[in-house]
Formats: structure tokens, sequence, C-alpha cells
């Protein structure tokens, strides 16, 4: 059996070649699609039929011819410095001419092979590429499966689909989906490099591959810009996926919910992190151990908005996707953190080492293949999308599969991008359009087959599941057929031209792909990727860092405080509806600001004080992240069984992963800070603090704030009741405030239409200026929401519940801010 493994991450260019190709009799299958479009033709032809040029579709030997031997050029400084020796064409240098004729031989020692040693095929030869019949790729087209035309079968009828028998190791006799002498030649192609040194033929297989110095671009690795390329080749189909109609999947103020399984250490990921800028949340399934993934090499993308799952135990689990106690639990998971409803896309890049077996890397695969796309069907919404490595696609088992992705997908595809090398046989099955509603069937059925699978896969057993869908349905789905098979000739011709590719590139160490440069240029901006290196982020201090994200309005509100709500300055509040209050459970509001993962630091917001590390609670967040923050204790539950957690009631922002929101409404900047707090949860982590989007009303509405103040018994208060205001989790904590924020800039204002019963905003010093639409100049930036801010103190002596006294006349109380507000709304 060959060495090379086709897995990108192994050895996926340790491809071989065969350089003897069988030529059969030409072969031709004709299969009537009954779609009244006629016969669809595959052809194969024979290597010495040249009629329509088919055999030089699979003949490598086009692109090689011999170079014409080493001269002396008279001109080049080599032949002057030979000339002024007495050097003569023809004759040899020395009196009488008697010394060698022909020019030295350079070394043609390869690798460490020992002096004298020869590896059959891969000897020096003086042979050429003939790159121009090379065909370079740089639109790239998708070709979809046609649908199919019947209905979703029972559980039942698919159970009696399944065929348990031997167990096969080999594939050599695999050739009903694909030419048999393609076949033959991949497999003998993966032998021919065996006893070359992998160095070697690393080195040729860069050389050689015209798209090679893409690589990861400035992500992570090449999956990354494997899924970029293929991002923007299907139209961004999952980092802006759409319906059937052509309509945003992702609207308001939702999330992009995605997974990644089996794709440590995470480069798809990092790509859609970095496309969607941190308006996303992605959950992972991986192996634990060298193959996780490495979320602190996360450098274009926030890993704060990745959360990985491991199965049963979630963070302590061994995320064996084999295990379905694993799935069940990352199904679980996953569904309860997008609220039931599931995600958008799911992308699968599982593979492992086949050392010694590649041959037949499919069948080891199967179970792989299988649980990758049970994982994913169970966690997609309804019209959400799938992409997943596949490598060779000979059995029936892997059709089969495809097959029953085809049944509950609008659509599928099996694509090859040109970022994935061409001379191994790794290919992506594309499933666009889930159909949740009929799919549960199926989803049944692939997780039936997962459990005989984990029984049948023992050392000790014999028997395996070859078949899932009968052979006779595959074949009679004509088009399908001739998809699947159409498929595997056109890659499995690729294959072959590259690995004789590498095979002509060890052979002669001068060949190179000088085309690697424009190749690079042209693909990463068509998939709208800066031509970029990777490099680590840079680690500003807080200070620094902060003074360039605020500039010249840091001065307006350093050492500001808000102005008391006193009955003197109650007038303040000239329109209800120029505000919004949030109850408050800090003394003091404070900054947070982050440099990247765990370095927060926190200001409170005073010119003569520093920022400092937040060492007391551990919070992750996205570098370039800015927000004004209370810290404050929850409590739950009560007397001994009560519970103590100091959160983060995060109040307002002024960057979120980058993102300059200073400007946008209050109420959009709330908008912005409740996605990015569910972004940035991770239940799996009990070791972070968690972030709390606090409730916040209109002005004209805080008669409800009252309601939900109580007289509660508090550990530590000797049994004394304490005022406590209860939030939707069922917590509760103390509160200190109301903090009224104005959300209208200065002249205008917000009054309501008694007529149209509609709000309305106008200019003060502007007469007829009013307007229903809420125009840039009327809205409130988070600089003037600071400056124009509120705050009623609940101090001791104000009465905001029935049961408290009001003895201070200093201060407003319930019933007079009511009372105020009403007056104000009539």
């Amino acid at each position: 059996m060959s060495r090379l493994s086709d897995s990108e991450d192994d050895m996926d260019g340790r491809p071989s070649f065969s350089m003897a190709i069988d030529k059969p009799e030409s072969k031709k299958l004709k299969l009537d699609m009954g779609d009244g479009q006629g016969a669809l033709s595959i052809s194969t032809a024979s290597s010495d039929d040249s009629e329509d040029g088919s055999a030089d579709e699979i003949s490598p030997s086009k692109f090689i011819r011999s170079s014409a031997k080493a001269q002396i050029q008279p001109n080049s400084v080599v032949g002057k410095m030979m000339a002024k020796m007495g050097y003569t064409e023809g004759k040899g240098l020395g009196k009488h001419g008697q010394g060698r004729k022909e020019i030295v031989e350079a070394s043609k020692q390869r690798g460490r092979r020992g002096l004298g040693h020869k590896i059959e095929g891969f000897e020096p030869a003086d042979i050429e590429w003939d790159f121009e019949k090379e065909q370079i790729i740089i639109d790239e087209v998708v070709e979809w499966l046609p649908p199919p035309d019947v209905d979703i079968p029972s559980l039942d009828e698919m159970q009696s689909w399944k065929e348990v028998g031997p167990k096969k190791r080999n594939i050599d006799d695999e050739t009903t989906f694909c030419d048999e002498r393609i076949l033959s030649n991949i497999i003998s192609a993966k032998s021919v490099f065996d006893s070359l040194e992998p160095e070697e033929m690393r080195r040729a297989r860069t050389r050689s591959n015209p798209y090679e110095t893409i690589r990861g671009a400035f992500f992570l690795n090449r999956a990354a810009m494997k899924m970029a390329n293929m991002d923007a080749v299907m139209d961004f189909m999952f980092t802006n996926p759409k319906d059937a109609q052509g309509r945003p999947m992702v609207t308001g103020n939702e999330l992009l919910y995605f997974a990644d399984i089996c794709a440590g250490p995470g480069g798809f990921s990092e790509y859609v992190l970095w496309r969607r800028k941190g308006e996303c949340k992605g959950f992972g399934l991986t192996l634990r151990g060298q193959t996780d993934f490495k979320l602190e090499d996360f450098f274009a993308g926030p890993s704060e908005m990745f959360e990985p799952h491991y199965g049963v135990g979630g963070l302590n689990g061994d995320g064996d996707i084999f295990n379905p106690d694993n799935q069940e639990a990352f199904i679980k998971f996953v569904h309860n953190s997008t609220n039931g409803k599931g995600l958008h896309f799911c992308m699968a890049d599982g593979g492992f080492s086949v050392e010694g077996q590649e041959n037949i890397q499919e069948i080891l695969s199967k179970q792989l293949y299988l649980c990758q796309f049970l994982v994913a069907v169970s966690i997609l919404r309804e019209g959400g999308h799938f992409v997943c490595k596949l490598f060779d696609l000979f059995t029936p088992f892997s059709v089969g599969l495809v097959y029953l992705m085809r049944l509950i997908f609008d659509q599928v595809s099996l694509f090859k991008p040109v970022t994935s090398r061409p001379a191994n046989s790794e290919r992506y099955i594309v499933c666009k359009g889930f159909r949740a509603s009929l799919a549960k069937p199926v989803v049944d059925y692939m997780d039936a087959i997962n459990r005989d699978l984990c029984k049948l896969s023992s050392a000790t057993s014999e028997t395996d599941i070859n078949h899932i869908v009968p052979l006779d349905m595959l074949l009679e789905d004509q088009a399908f057929f001739a998809g699947i098979y159409n498929s595997n000739v056109k890659l499995g011709k690729i294959q072959i031209i590259n690995l004789r590719k590498i095979q002509a590139f060890v052979q002669n160490g001068d060949l190179y792909e000088t085309r690697q440069a424009e190749v690079r240029r042209k693909c990463l901006e068509k998939w709208q990727v800066p031509d970029e290196v990777r490099m680590a982020p840079t680690r500003q201090d807080p200070k620094t860092a902060f003074e360039k994200m605020v500039t010249a309005e840091k001065s307006d509100y350093e050492n500001y405080s808000p102005t008391e709500l006193t009955p003197e300055t109650l007038p303040k509040i000239e329109s209800v509806y120029d505000f919004m209050c949030v109850v408050s459970g800090d003394q003091h509001r404070s900054f947070l600001l982050s440099c990247g993962k765990s370095q927060v630091f926190w200001w409170d917001g005073r010119a003569n004080s520093k920022w400092r590390k937040l060492d007391n609670l551990r919070v992750e967040l996205p570098t370039q992240t800015l927000i004004e923050v209370e810290f404050v204790v929850e409590l739950k539950g009560e007397g001994k069984g009560q519970r103590r957690q100091t959160t983060v009631h995060v109040m307002d922002a002024m960057y979120l992963c980058g993102k300059d929101i200073r400007h946008k409404h209050f109420r959009e900047r709330l908008d912005n800070l409740a996605k990015f707090v569910k972004a940035v949860h991770k239940e799996t982590r009990s070791d972070l603090a968690r972030l709390i989007m606090p409730d916040v009303f209109k002005l004209e509405e805080a008669t409800h704030i009252f309601d939900r103040l109580e007289m509660k018994a508090v550990k530590g208060s000797a049994n004394h009741p304490r005022l406590c205001f209860k939030v939707h989790s069922g917590n509760f904590f103390h509160p200190t405030g109301l903090d009224l924020i104005k959300t209208v800039k200065e002249p205008w204002s917000m009054a309501l239409s008694k007529k149209a019963q509609r709000k309305y905003w106008f200019n003060k010093l502007q007469p007829n200026s009013s307007t229903f639409e809420c125009h840039v100049e009327t809205i409130a930036t988070f600089r003037d929401s600071k400056l124009s801010s509120l705050r009623w103190t609940w101090s001791p002596g104000v009465k905001v519940h029935d049961s408290l006294q009001h003895t201070d006349d200093t201060k407003v109380s319930r019933k007079m801010f009511v009372q105020y507000v009403m007056e104000k709304m009539n």
C-alpha cells in the first residue's frame, strides 16, 4: 500500500504517478435523463484516441517535453571566459585540444539518498513542463447535482436498504462510479512516491502548484483560505446566507450562528469570524488534544465569539464525534444556545492519519463522513447550509450518503476549490437549503447506521455496512449517477495530470511555476481577501489604546458626573419622550477596555485615575472593545441557600470589536450591545463573569420599574428586609438609583402628535421644523447622552416603595416623580 495521504493537513502532497496508462477500448455510457433533454453522454477515450482530444484530457504526456542539451553560448559570461582560455567549439581545452569537449555535468544527487542509489521514475532528467497547455482557473464554476424527483421515504423503508457484508479493505474494484482506467492510475500513482523522501516531494509540490503561495494568507492555515475561496465562489452563501427567495436569513438584531465540527485547529472559523467582524457566534466540536482548536492563534477573527464543546462533559469531554452520546450532548448544547432555532450553516473538515493505508482512505473515513453529516443535519435550521470535506467517492456507501443529503437539501454540489491542492483527491460536498421540516426520517436513519457501525468497528469484527442505499436505486437515478460519475472522472483527470507534474518537478529541480504570484493576487482580489501577511496582533497599553479610540471626545466627559435629580432639577426633563431610563446597581459606572482575550482593563472615568488590569473578575472580550459598565452583585434565592454572583451590567458602548458605534442612537447602541453580549457569552465557561444587558425603559413607562421593586430578606442584613430590584432571570440586586439617558440631541426634542398618535421630532429654535423621521442631527451620540444624563439616587430617606418612608424633602420621591411624568405626558 502507498504511504500517500490525501489529507491536506498531513501529506496530501505525497502523491505518486505511474507512467503506464492502459489503453482499453473507448468506453461510452449513454444515460436517458428522462427530462426531455435527450441523452447525457459520458465518454472516456483511450489514450491513443485523439479525434476529440479526450485522450489529452487524461494523458499528462502532452505537458512533458525533453530539454535541449545544454550548450555554451558564445556571448554569455561563461562563453567569454572560455574563449579567453582558448576554447573553440567542438574542441577540448589544452595545448593539443586534448581536454573535455562536453560540459561537466552538475551533481544530480537528490536529498539524502545514498551515492549511486536510484529511485525508479524519479531519476534526474532533462525534461520540461509545458505550462502553456495547463489551464489556470480563476473564475470557478459550481455545478449542482440535479434535484431528486422522489419523496423522502419512511424510516422503516430506509432501514430495509441497509446491507451488511464482509469488510472491504481494497478499493481497486470500485469502478461503478468512476472510469476504470482513471481509478487504476490514481491508485498506482499513490504507490510510486512511497520510496521518495517526504521533503523532496514537498519541495516539488510547492514549486509546481500555481495556487501554492496563496497558502493561508493572513489566517491560521490553508483551511481558512479554502473556506474563503468557496464562500466567495458561491456568492458568500455561508457568511451572508439567503433563503430560496434571495432574502437575507440573518435579519434585525440576530447573530449569524454557525458550527465548526472535526475542524481543529479552526481555520474555517477564523475566516468566518473575520468576515463577519464580530456579528456572529460559533460553536465547535473536535477531538481534544493535538487536534484541538487553537483559539489563541486566531489573529484575524475574534475567538471570544467562538465556543468549543466536546460532547458529554462539555469542556471536559473527549470530542469523539463517533460517540452517539457526544453527538446528543453537542446537538442539545447548540439548540439551547440558539433559542431552539439552530444554525445558519455548519462546516466540517474532518480527517485523520491513514499512513500505510492511503489507498483505502475513503473506506476508513466512512463513519467520519456519516457522523459529520449526522451532526450537521441535527443542528441546522430550515434553509441552512452545510459544507464538508470528503476524499474519494467511489464506494456505494459514500455515494449513498451523498444521495441521502440530496433528499433533504434543495441543492448539492461536489466541488474542489482551487485552494485544494490539485494532486490530491480532496473535494467538498456543499449542501444548500436544508429541508428541516422533512428531514427527520433521514436523520434518524443516519443515527441508526452510526450506532450499528459503532458495534461493527471492533478489530475482531469481520462484517461492515457496505450499502445504505440500494445500488440499483443509485444507478436508476440517472441524473444523480451521471453527476457522481462525471465528478469523479473530472477530478481524477486533474489529479493524474498534477501527480505527473510533481513527478516532473522532482526529476528536474530547475522547473518552477512562475505564475504563482500573479495567481495569488488575482484569487485574493476575486475572493475579497486583502493581500497581507499574517502577523500576531501587537499589544497596546490601555491608555494609548483608549486615547486612539476616543480622540478629542475624551475630555468632554472625563471626570463628568450626571446631574442629580432633585425637585429643583426635575424641570430639566422638558419632554419625557427624550429620555430612557435604567435601574442602577452601582454607585459609579466604569469603562472596560479590551486589548484582546483576557487583557481587559477598567477605569472609573476620573482624570486622575489610571487604567487597571481587571484582576478580581475574569472577563474575555475581543480587542478594540470599549464599553461602559457597572459591577453589580446579583442574588439568587433566599435564606441559607441564597447565592451571590458579581456580574457586569453593560450600560452603553463606544466600540464593539473594533466597530465605532458612538454616533448611533442609544437604542441602536443597545441592540448592538445585546448581540455582542450573546456572542461573547460562553455557557461552558463558569470561570468567566457574566455580562448582563439590563432592562431599559422608556421614561413614559417608568411606572413599570416600581412594580419590580420588592423588600427581601438578604444574607447579612440581620433579618431586615432590603430594597431589591428583580430581573428577568429571576435574580435580584440592590438598586442604588435610576439613570436617565437623553436620546435626543439639543436643540431637538420629541413630542406626541395627539392627532396622528405618533411621536415626532422638532427643533426648539426653529419653528415649523417638525418631522416624523429620525434624522441624524436629532440623535444624541454617546458623548451627548453622557453629558446630558440625570441620576435619581435612591438614598435612605427616599421613598420608592410602599414600605419605605420619605424623610428627605430635598430628594425626589416616587410620588413626585410619577406625578411629574404624568403631567408631562398630558
